[in-house]
């Protein structure tokens, strides 16, 4: 029975930690392009206000880095590095699947193959920071105010509708100006970015 609770705790804490900070770092990519291009630019592969990849990066560092809470140093380097490590591969699976880029950091200073770059590295390891030593306690205490059922009953909400975001997105993924790139346009511009750097 102590399991059986254990396991539910687990289950709508993290889910819902999941869905907060993919809805986090949803407003904060839209946000950039807001004060960057003026415009207002649905970011991500789903239809739906998340990005997948905030969520799943914020639950492997919170399971990762909770046991480094008095160690700040060793939790900026872990988050810089294992945050890099994901956004690389989850941009070469998106690019295999679609054939886009749904970011690209070409140009950009130490960038390594346009999926990942300095300055995104660097915001990975002060994310970190931010995350285990601000956002998950004040987390931690809003979610212990929440009865448990209408958190137990959020969760299974949110999955729901996320699955079928994710069914209907599979055969229509969110695409377009401003949110991916071809990839044979991607090469092009950076190859015309280098000449010209050279030249």
């Amino acid at each position: 029975m102590e399991k059986n609770k254990k396991f539910l705790f687990d289950f709508d804490y993290y889910i819902l930690m999941f869905f907060l900070t993919s809805v986090i770092g949803w407003v904060w990519e839209v946000a950039l392009y807001l004060i960057r291009e003026r415009r207002f630019v649905n970011r991500g592969i789903l239809s739906g206000p998340y990005l997948p990849v905030y969520g799943a990066g914020t639950v492997l560092l919170y399971l990762v880095l909770k046991r480094l809470e008095k160690k700040p140093l060793q939790v900026f380097a872990v988050s810089l590095a294992l945050c890099s490590f994901v956004e690389y591969f989850s941009g070469f699976i998106l690019e295999k699947m679609w054939g886009v880029r749904w970011w690209d950091y070409s140009g950009m200073f130490l960038n390594l193959h346009g999926r990942i770059c300095f300055m995104s590295c660097l915001f990975f390891g002060i994310g970190g920071l931010f995350l285990i030593f601000f956002l998950i306690p004040i987390y931690t205490v809003l979610y212990k105010r929440i009865p448990v059922k209408v958190r137990r009953t959020i969760a299974i909400v949110l999955c729901l509708i996320f699955v079928a975001d994710a069914a209907h997105s599979a055969d229509f993924p969110n695409a377009g100006g401003g949110i991916t790139y071809k990839i044979a346009a991607v090469f092009e511009m950076s190859g015309t970015f280098c000449a010209s750097y050279l030249s």
